[in-house]
C-alpha cells in the first residue's frame, strides 16, 4: 500500500512559503503598512491554498477508502463462492 505523503508536503509548502516571504522582504524592502498588507495578503492566500490542499486531501482519502472498501466486499463474495462450491463437491 503506498504511504501518504499528505502531512509532509502540506509541511514543505508551508516552508516554501514562508521561505518566500523571507526572501521577497529582503529584496524588496516597503514602508512599514505596505509590507503588513503585503504579508497579510500572502497569508490570506497561503491559508486559502492550505485549504484547497486539506480538501483534496480528504477527497482523496475518502476515493480511496471507498476503493478498500469495495476491493474487501468483493474478496468476501468470491470466498463465499469459492466456499459454496467447494461444499457442493
Amino acid at each position: 500500500m503506498a504511504k501518504d505523503n499528505s502531512g509532509s508536503l502540506l509541511v514543505a509548502f508551508v516552508i516554501g512559503a514562508l521561505t518566500g516571504a523571507a526572501v521577497a522582504l529582503l529584496y524588496a524592502p516597503a514602508k512599514g503598512e505596505e509590507t503588513r498588507d503585503y504579508l497579510g495578503q500572502k497569508a490570506r492566500e497561503g491559508r486559502a491554498k492550505a485549504r484547497e490542499a486539506i480538501d483534496q486531501g480528504r477527497e482523496y482519502y475518502r476515493d480511496q477508502r471507498e476503493n478498500i472498501v469495495t476491493a474487501v466486499e468483493r474478496g468476501r463474495e468470491a470466498f463465499q463462492k469459492v466456499r459454496e462450491r467447494g461444499d457442493q463437491v
